[in-house]
């Protein structure tokens, strides 16, 4: 969720950085672009140097080797070379990583069968990504950085354990088993070695993903984005998208000026605010209470802008190439918005913690759904929690700061259950409701993902006294909410009175 700021830790959500022994082509790049700058070069500058790269040949790949010109495999050749290329221009030979847990984890998928390889394949990818992981945090220097190659495993890791288990749904479970977007996703046919490679380390998203759909990347290719996605709940074709081929320019350079402006921001206040400070002993002495909560919340609102560059960033290269179009708006305009990993508004103005998770990191949230939240038979919310600590990495940090989302979503349910119908009366008492939650919800995500930025248990929220934590944990227990499934029969039968 959130990184560490400053000269301690910068990490990108799909890039962290640690000190290795192998000298990448980026290292040696580095020190010959030193001579000529004024500026020493880092990591950080080098991978955005081959994402600005990568923005350029998605332009070429989209005008030169467009579907209607080339075959898809001739596309997906070029998109899974440049992708390695990229790969081994970043991260030397550990880049071999990620065609080796590509390449286990299909052949786990041929040889085991459709009836339980979306198992073997999570725990198999996961178990990979967390040995790599375990092996940077405690072989290598703590917490500090330079090419850490676990970052585009994490998106590979994603893409292999989604496909796995679209495979399971489409050729191994009935339709009737399935839900709407299980239906959607399902995979009816094993990909080749080919198509499976292009999807996990195309050139577009290896670097910084995000994850997407194995169909939707596959009608990419083909240039039938959006076909399979035509046909609406009732059965109705949306006319508009059969104008399947609309130009991305005007979305990816309003992309790009967003990135731009969050570059510029970041840089900007970056250091004005270290969340480090908020731990700080003497800060603590010094400063009262309520001045602790608000430097708090401007200390890691300055952490959000490089995510929004990264990730914007990311998702404009996916357009630039053609990827990423989601039909039209109801004023018929094109949406590129198929695959994006944010949405800086909802963000930023959040009334409940849902709200925030559903629109950070988007596409991450979409895969802890599909593989964990929608098929864990028991304790769903807790489950998903602790996959995606694992997934993140080994700091014990992670996981305070997971633990701390389990029980802040818990109580977050039973506020939205027992107290909002008493402020829906009138638009004055919803607006208070609405400023009430904002600023919960903004002091509930600060304090929870100190953690995570810090990295451990023992210097996070000291000042604190888990406070949040008690607070929560007794609004969960005080006020009931019904189970998910009875909540749902609930609402079926009251349309059902309604009608």
């Amino acid at each position: 969720m959130y990184s560490l700021s400053g000269h301690k830790r910068c990490r990108s959500l799909e890039f962290e950085f640690v000190s290795s022994p192998v000298v990448e082509t980026g290292e040696i790049c580095i020190l010959e672009l030193e001579k000529f700058c004024i500026i020493s070069l880092t990591y950080q500058w080098i991978l955005c140097i081959c994402q600005l790269c990568a923005l350029l040949t998605a332009v070429w790949f989209r005008l030169y080797l467009h579907p209607s010109k080339t075959s898809p495999f001739v596309r997906h050749v070029v998109a899974t070379l440049l992708g390695i290329y990229f790969a081994l221009f970043c991260f030397g030979w550990y880049a071999l990583h990620f065609l080796l847990q590509s390449g286990i984890t299909y052949g786990i998928m041929i040889l085991t069968g459709v009836e339980h390889m979306h198992k073997y394949c999570l725990v198999v990818a996961l178990g990979y990504l967390s040995f790599c992981q375990i092996t940077r945090v405690y072989v290598f220097d703590y917490g500090m950085y330079s090419a850490d190659f676990t970052g585009p495993m994490m998106v590979i890791t994603q893409k292999i354990t989604s496909v796995a288990f679209e495979i399971h749904d489409g050729m191994a479970r009935k339709e009737d088993q399935l839900n709407q977007s299980q239906k959607l996703l399902a995979i009816r046919r094993m990909p080749s070695l080919l198509e499976y490679f292009s999807y996990n380390c195309n050139f577009m998203g290896i670097l910084a993903g995000p994850t997407c759909s194995y169909n939707d990347y596959i009608a990419f290719i083909e240039g039938t984005p959006y076909r399979h996605r035509d046909l609406e709940t009732k059965g109705k074709v949306n006319g508009k998208s059969r104008l399947n081929d609309p130009s991305p320019n005007t979305e990816v350079i309003r992309k790009l000026a967003t990135c731009f402006i969050s570059l510029l921001v970041f840089l900007s206040v970056c250091k004005v605010c270290p969340v480090e400070r908020n731990v700080d002993d003497d800060f603590i002495a010094t400063t009262p209470f309520y001045a602790q909560v608000v430097y708090l919340y401007l200390s890691m609102l300055t952490t959000r802008p490089k995510y929004y560059f990264v990730w914007t960033l990311a998702d404009a290269i996916n357009n630039a190439a053609g990827f990423g179009f989601n039909g039209y708006d109801s004023n018929g305009l094109p949406r590129w918005d198929l695959i994006s990993n944010l949405r800086i508004m909802n963000i930023e103005l959040a009334t409940s913690f849902k709200v925030f998770l559903d629109n950070w990191n988007i596409q991450t949230a979409h895969w802890l759904k599909r593989v964990c939240y929608e098929r864990c038979p028991y304790n769903p919310t807790a489950a998903t929690f602790l996959l995606s600590a694992m997934w993140h990495g080994a700091y014990p940090g992670y996981y305070l700061t997971f633990l701390t989302g389990i029980v802040i979503t818990l109580a977050a349910r039973a506020v939205r259950h027992n107290v909002r119908p008493y402020f829906l009366g009138s638009p004055t008492l919803k607006f208070v409701y609405d400023v009430i939650t904002w600023a919960a919800t903004q002091i509930a995500i600060c304090y929870t993902v100190v953690p995570f930025v810090l990295l451990s248990v023992g210097p996070s929220l000291k000042s604190w006294y888990f406070c949040i934590h008690i607070g929560c944990i007794l609004l969960a227990i005080a006020l009931p909410v019904k189970p998910r499934h009875l909540r749902t029969d609930s609402n079926s039968n009251q349309k059902q009175k309604a009608t």
